[in-house]
């Protein structure tokens, strides 16, 4: 429950502290004094949209800090351990602090955390019901989150969710392959032209390099041939050939070796130099005998090589690029293909994904009937109570045609009212005036309370449009409510106000030329003069003051 709530410089509130209790609590106030600023404070602390518009004027920042016992609230301290943010003692505080810039920052046990951080805490903590929930109560969405949140079957709603984010993730994948699928028909046409031309050509990786070399070789095979004969005959067949001369000047080089020691390396060179040039000559001599001349290999491998050069051309590439450009064409290619394949697939994991998801949903829908069933008869009863002795109420669910799922499972959901005898249900906008939807909108939210287990409950105005008995009820209904949770209430009707454990008066003073707001717990005496001014306006007389002693003892009974 909420221990504490600290606000500086916050709109018209220059510093204000209010130590909250258990049960009850009526805040009231003059018009315009600001009885709703708590309750805004306290909305910025649990992570609601901050901006610059919140801070007091002439100051600098806006802080808000709010102090809870989580003792009996377990779904908190999981929260705070989960992300490391608990401490030792049975508490926890959250603060938040808007600089001018509009900026925040947020804390949970002095720990610097995200606005969402804060946000999805608060849920555990607090549950704001303000004065227009009445007119959510006509919106369709709002109607089936009133419905789940009183049957309370999270893990359904869970599997419904994880289902339809399943389903959802296929049909994404599926739209998408689908889009590229059309959009590259004619790239697929052209892929397969391309690589069935380069198939039929069939390169091997390195092959280019091969036939350009053996062209060569083959084109110059007679030149080569005259020039080996040639040569050989120079080196070693003529008369005078170059080995010949070579020895005998090695020989000669040997014999004055004999006169001079440093000659004979000299000699030693000239000789290993013949060696090689009788090796050489022997080479020459082979691969004359075995050099290939064939006009038919040579025209095969003019022509593959200037296929070669042609689809080189063709795509704009170098003839040695040819063959990783062919294995790329076919990676591309396949990987389209096999688009077609997923496509078919995706098909039979979208059917199987629907069929999971109406599994789920189903149980869902079952478990919203029977919650509707008891939420008629609740809501009825509380209709009785608050002067719709003839009400009647019901939730409709039907099934949405055959569609894809939604998040929310295939259940349309209308809320029917009947408020006079004989009068059929009819939708809930069409019959109910602006009281009666206020009263009906409290008696959920009051329904709702009991079953949803929030700590405290903040009721902003929601008695709007009630008055005589029908107030007096209202407010022993959020009295008897309070006997369980921590309940605090801003209102307008002394019937409510008087139904409170305790209660604040909220107060706007002007000092030296600015606004201020205050706001302090009322003592009988004090409470009894806040209720008679609440009855019979400013002038206060010892007759409403009389009223207003009885209205107090009445509704705390």
């Amino acid at each position: 429950m909420l221990i504490n709530l600290e606000i500086k410089n916050f709109a018209i509130v220059n510093a204000l502290q209010v130590e909250w209790r258990s049960g009850m609590t009526a805040i009231t106030g003059e018009t315009g004094a600001g009885k709703s600023i708590a309750i805004d404070a306290l909305s910025l602390c649990l992570g609601e949209r901050a901006d610059a518009s919140a801070i007091r004027p002439g100051a600098d920042k806006t802080q808000i800090s709010a102090h809870f016992d989580i003792s009996k609230l377990p779904v908190a301290k999981q929260f705070l351990s989960e992300h490391m943010l608990n401490n030792e003692d049975q508490d926890c505080i959250l603060r938040r602090v808007i600089g001018k810039n509009g900026r925040s920052k947020s804390y949970i046990n002095g720990i610097a955390v995200t606005a969402g951080q804060l946000k999805e805490l608060g849920q555990y903590l607090i549950s704001i019901h303000g004065q227009h929930a009445h007119q959510l109560l006509l919106k369709p969405e709002h109607q089936l989150h009133l419905l789940d949140a009183y049957a309370g079957h999270h893990a359904l709603l869970n599997a419904v969710n994880a289902q339809y984010s399943h389903f959802n993730k296929l049909q994404r994948e599926y739209s998408e392959l689908q889009k590229q699928q059309q959009t590259q028909v004619a790239k697929q046409q052209l892929l397969e032209y391309q690589v069935a031309e380069l198939d039929e050509f069939a390169l091997q990786d390195g092959e280019f390099e091969e036939i350009e070399a053996e062209h060569s070789r083959l084109s110059h095979s007679q030149t080569i041939l005259e020039t080996c004969q040639r040569e050989l005959a120079h080196l070693y067949e003529d008369d005078q050939t170059v080995l010949s001369q070579l020895q005998h000047s090695a020989q000669k080089f040997c014999e004055l070796a004999g006169y001079d020691n440093q000659l004979s390396s000299i000699a030693q060179m000239l000789e290993e130099a013949a060696v090689q040039i009788e090796e050489a000559c022997r080479e020459v001599r082979s691969y004359g005998e075995n050099i290939e001349q064939d006009p038919m290999r040579l025209q095969e491998v003019e022509e593959r090589l200037s296929k070669a050069m042609d689809l080189a051309r063709k795509h704009a590439i170098k003839p040695d690029e040819l063959f990783a450009f062919h294995q790329q064409l076919k990676l591309e290619l396949n990987e389209i293909c096999s688009d077609s394949e997923r496509l078919d697939a995706l098909e039979q994991e979208i059917a199987d994904a629907i069929h999971a998801y109406n599994i789920a949903a189903k149980g869902l829908s079952e478990s919203r009937q029977a919650a509707a069933g008891q939420l008629n008869e609740l809501i009825s009863k509380s209709m009785a109570s608050l002067a719709m002795e003839n009400g009647r109420f019901a939730i409709e669910l039907t099934q949405k045609p055959q569609q894809k799922p939604a998040a929310s499972g295939f259940d349309d959901i209308e809320f029917l009212v009947s408020t006079n005898p004989g009068q059929p249900l009819q939708p809930l906008g069409k019959v109910a005036s602006g009281g009666e939807l206020s009263r009906i909108s409290l008696a959920i939210q009051v329904i709702i309370a009991q079953r949803v287990t929030t700590p405290t409950l903040i009721f902003d105005e929601v008695d709007v449009g009630i008055s005589g008995p029908t107030a007096s009820q209202v407010g022993k209904l959020l009295r008897q409510l309070g006997q369980s949770t921590q309940v605090i209430c801003v209102t307008h009707l002394p019937q409510v106000a008087c139904s409170g454990h305790q209660q604040f008066f909220v107060a706007k003073v002007v000092d030296n030329g600015e606004t201020f707001t205050s706001m302090k717990p009322l003592e009988h005496e004090m409470r009894v003069e806040e209720i008679a001014r609440l009855i019979g306006g400013d002038k206060i007389s010892a007759t409403t003051k009389a009223s207003a002693q009885e209205l107090l003892s009445v509704q705390s009974a």
